[in-house]
């Protein structure tokens, strides 16, 4: 049975870029139950929580301004490989484990889970760790709107205890997904973005503000990107009255969930903006304070502008199209044109819309998490946990989960892989270098050798 001594609630954290370090940080917060508030309930001492986060080691770790800019806090934060995080929940008792990552990180990280945990609230294997008569209880989601790839990452993500969908459209949509592959959907949990705050807006700014907001992938070419920053400055001139600001997502060099080969800083260096035009990094939150109007192709940020009540549009200029990622507004009331918005229209959502994609702009946002909260806690009071059941496994996807697990040096079974990294928890300063060499190395070949290539392959 789990102590009925008070202790502290912790929870872990994997992430693998900085986006998702945000969402799987603040997702913890929302969705863990109070400890405090249930020891006082029962008369116990004051208990609080405790975070340890772990970054993912590759492409997109976070850098350490990302990880300022970002600006959630965690008791410990350290970077691991896939093999060296199970190692350490094998040696560390958690209560429950954030999963914070692209699907094909989330199944292996449940496969290996799986194999870590086995036998624990069975008598075997958990002598070495006090308190660990159960495992955690895993949690696992997407960081903002899914508009691709919905089987394929849903099922890569299935044998989690939570899978939280951030609106009800995605719920019934991730449960029609399981029940259809014959796979159990008692873990699909209705939420939301866990990053949504902020005060509504309540009237234009001085000066009024218009605020780009970019992504990293979308649009992917050259071409569409210029256009875009093309009718950013155009816009600007044309209403010298107003600030128009180039919300960036990240410095050069650097890279967030997707890969970003046409940064538009340095695109934007040809076109001369005026006086007017600036751009800007930080956290969206603090941007959408002084924002009167947000502008994106597709961009997550929109939810957090339709959530304050900010007046937001969803550009159509290069068509409205799944590979954009726009379709996924069509009925939002929010989709326009540069030429509409030079021309001062502003866009009014649909209320029924909104409703549905989980921006809980009618003010019951606070109790969004409730369903999370209670189940997890339902699932804390258990006296034991069964085992983690992926539907993904070597009898059902035979040639797709052992190149998925290999990815992250684990076998089909689960157990790392013979040359898998070993620990290394405090590389020294030539390790570092070298790290940070590689990093920038792998960085500078996405963002300027890649581009020259394909365009010379292009001639």
């Amino acid at each position: 049975m789990p102590p009925s001594s008070p202790k502290s609630l912790r929870i872990a954290v994997l992430a693998d870029s900085d986006t998702r370090w945000k969402w799987g940080a603040l997702t913890a917060d929302r969705i863990a139950p109070d400890p405090s508030m249930e020891a006082a309930s029962r008369g116990g001492a004051q208990v609080g929580r405790t975070l340890d986060g772990f970054l993912l080691r590759g492409r997109a770790t976070p850098t350490p301004r990302q990880l300022d800019e970002v600006g959630v806090r965690a008791d410990s934060l350290r970077e691991v490989t896939a093999v060296e995080f199970l190692r350490a929940m094998a040696e560390t008792s958690y209560d429950i484990v954030v999963l914070a990552l692209v699907g094909g990180g989330v199944q292996a990280m449940l496969h290996g889970l799986a194999r870590v945990w086995d036998g624990l609230g069975k008598g075997s294997g958990s002598e070495d760790r006090p308190g660990s008569e159960r495992r955690p209880v895993v949690v696992t989601g997407y960081v903002g709107v899914v508009y691709e790839k919905l089987a394929d990452g849903l099922l890569l993500r299935h044998g989690a205890d939570l899978v939280l969908a951030n609106s009800r459209q995605d719920a019934e949509r991730f449960r029609a997904v399981y029940e259809g592959v014959g796979a159990d959907a008692s873990a699909v949990t209705e939420v939301a973005l866990p990053f949504l705050g902020g005060t509504a807006y309540e009237g234009e700014h001085t000066p009024y503000t218009v605020v780009f907001a970019v992504q990293p992938s979308v649009p992917d070419n050259r071409r569409d990107r210029t256009y875009l920053l093309e009718r950013l400055v155009r816009h600007a001139r044309l209403h010298p009255e107003r600030e128009v600001l180039l919300k960036l997502r990240s410095r050069p060099g650097e890279h967030t969930t997707h890969i970003e080969e046409l940064p538009y800083q340095k695109l934007v260096q040809r076109l001369d903006p005026p006086a007017n035009f600036r751009l800007v990094y930080g956290n969206m939150g603090q941007v959408l304070d002084h924002t009167d109007l947000l502008v994106t192709i597709s961009s997550t940020a929109a939810l957090e502008s339709l959530h304050r009540r900010i007046p937001t549009v969803v550009l159509t200029d290069l068509g409205v199209r799944e590979v954009l990622g726009n379709h996924h507004f069509v009925g939002s009331g929010c989709l326009a044109s540069w030429d509409q918005l030079d021309a001062g229209h502003r866009p009014v959502p649909d209320e029924e819309w909104v409703a549905r994609q989980g921006v809980v702009a009618d003010g019951t946002y606070a109790h969004a998490f409730d369903a999370a909260r209670e189940r997890i806690t339902k699932l804390l009071a258990s006296p034991e946990l069964p085992p983690l059941t992926p539907y993904y496994t070597p009898v059902t996807a035979p040639g797709y989960l052992p190149g998925i697990l290999a990815r992250h040096h684990l076998g089909p079974d689960g157990t790392p892989l013979p040359g898998a990294p070993a620990a290394d928890k405090d590389p020294g300063p030539v390790r570092q270098i070298v790290r940070r060499a590689a990093r920038g190395a792998y960085r500078h070949g996405v963002q300027r050798v890649a581009p020259v290539i394909r365009r010379m392959g292009e001639l």
